[in-house]
């Protein structure tokens, strides 16, 4: 695309709106870079990037003077598009990017990208490292936490861009086109962003908007949602499920992931044989090997990868075993159904500490996934008593839930109520905000706290 000439006004100074300015400044753009902040200062925005030496800045009310200047508006993921002041720059006329639509741009590649309320990050994770296997240049980006506008300069013909990208960021794109695209499911999250069921799953769906039938959009045939919406997808459809035999996908027959194409089935690998617990990581696995495999690589260098790949950071990972009491970090389980699928693995009796932001989620289903295996529900944060409530409500006795003011103590009673055997799970159910600045913060308090237990 050509946007010599163009004039951007980028909203954000995060880690995308940074990266999004200085990619816009590198290629000879105008660019006012904007923040709705106050507090923020010209001098701090400026020590970001030695390329912001002579943009514009403005921070707080927006001047109508500077919308005049601008053609185009790059939002970055954090900022609603239904913000007055974004409602002000469309009645100017201005055209409302996301830091993806920005990067893609530029993109020289091909493009494989993966959205869902739940998985993302494995997935990505794991696509990449596979892709990394059989492919010289991999950039992987978008949610995963590396801005899409902080590499897309640096790719060509030859390079493959995997990209986790997320219903905040698919809400702003208008060319974005994937060659192969995911959904892996869709189950209520962000609410107090989407406002309604509806707008999320539609934002989830746009990951799809533009591909045609020379492209692949790959499903999972056992979300009903997704089932449905298969039939108005305009690339054509591969679905994965964990649950039935398929004529054509990738499926789970007992342990093994089998590839039914072209009129042949060929097995990708046993379950027994990969590092990642639980069924919703079959089904991750299974959605990784299919865009793989779409992208041409051979099962064998998907295998080599998938038996050696262990779970990122924050999703169900191990941590340490102290006085024969296993505990995993589940950080990343932000929402009830991601929460739900961490129980689901869980092999042993648990201690749950759950709790936390109020996305205006309903926990009923989470706690109806306890099924025995909750010995204990530790809570905090903001939801503590919003989950007590629902719990009490469902059955769950009272005298095994434990309400505590900060992680630290939430740990301690934990260890102090586990018996040999048992698992400590964080997996709150709950974004972060509040008590922490992500779920990585979160995530790695808790380890350092379980790891500082006295033996």
């Amino acid at each position: 695309m050509n946007l010599k000439g163009k004039k951007f006004l980028v909203f954000g100074t995060g880690i995308s709106g940074i990266a999004a300015a200085e990619l816009l400044v590198r290629h000879g753009c105008f660019v006012v870079l904007y923040d709705g902040n106050e507090k923020l200062t010209e001098t701090e925005i400026r020590r970001k990037s030695e390329l912001f030496k002579d943009i514009k800045i403005v921070l707080g009310t927006l001047p109508e003077s500077v919308l005049c200047t601008c053609d185009i508006a790059v939002l970055s993921p954090g900022v609603p598009t239904d913000l007055p002041v974004v409602e002000r720059m469309r009645r100017q006329g201005l055209e409302i990017w996301g830091e993806i639509e920005l990067a893609y741009a530029f993109e020289q590649g091909r493009v494989l990208a993966i959205t869902g309320t739940n998985g993302k990050t494995t997935t990505t994770s794991l696509l990449g490292a596979i892709m990394e296997h059989a492919v010289s240049k991999v950039k992987v980006v978008g949610n995963i936490g590396i801005p899409y506008t902080s590499v897309v300069a640096d790719t060509d013909k030859e390079s493959v861009t995997v990209a986790e990208i997320s219903s905040f960021q698919l809400e702003t794109i208008h060319n974005f086109r994937p060659q192969i695209s995911a959904i892996l499911n869709i189950t209520p999250d962000h609410l107090n962003r989407h406002h309604t069921m509806e707008n999320y799953q539609k934002a989830k769906m746009q990951i799809t908007v533009n591909q045609d039938k020379e492209q692949f959009c790959v499903l999972n045939y056992e979300d009903l949602v997704l089932r449905e919406f298969a039939g108005q997808a305009r690339a054509r459809v591969v679905f994965f499920s964990s649950q039935r035999k398929l004529e054509e996908g990738i499926y789970l027959d007992g342990e093994e992931m089998i590839w039914a194409w072209d009129g042949q089935k060929k097995s990708v690998c046993s379950v027994r044989e990969l590092n990642l617990i639980g069924r919703h990581n079959y089904e991750n696995v299974m959605a990784a090997a299919a865009m793989a495999l779409l992208s041409g690589v051979s099962i064998e260098k998907i295998r080599e990868v998938l038996v050696r790949f262990t779970a990122v950071a924050h999703r169900i990972e191990y941590v340490v075993t102290k006085r024969g009491v296993r505990f995993y970090n589940d950080s990343k389980g932000t929402n009830p159904d991601a929460a739900i699928q961490a129980i689901h693995a869980m092999e042993w009796p648990t201690l749950l500490i759950g709790g936390g932001y109020d996305k205006e989620s309903e926990y009923a289903e989470w706690i109806n996934a306890f099924e025995g295996k909750v010995r204990k529900l530790v809570l905090l944060g903001a939801t503590r008593e919003k989950i007590r409530e629902s719990a009490l409500r469902q059955g769950y006795p009272a005298e095994d839930i434990i309400l505590v003011d900060n992680l630290a103590d939430a740990v301690e009673v934990c260890y102090n109520n586990a018996r040999e055997g048992d698992a400590v799970l964080l997996s709150p159910a709950c974004a972060s905000w509040g008590m922490f600045e992500n779920y990585e913060q979160r995530g790695d308090l808790f380890k350092e706290l379980a790891r500082a237990l006295r033996e």
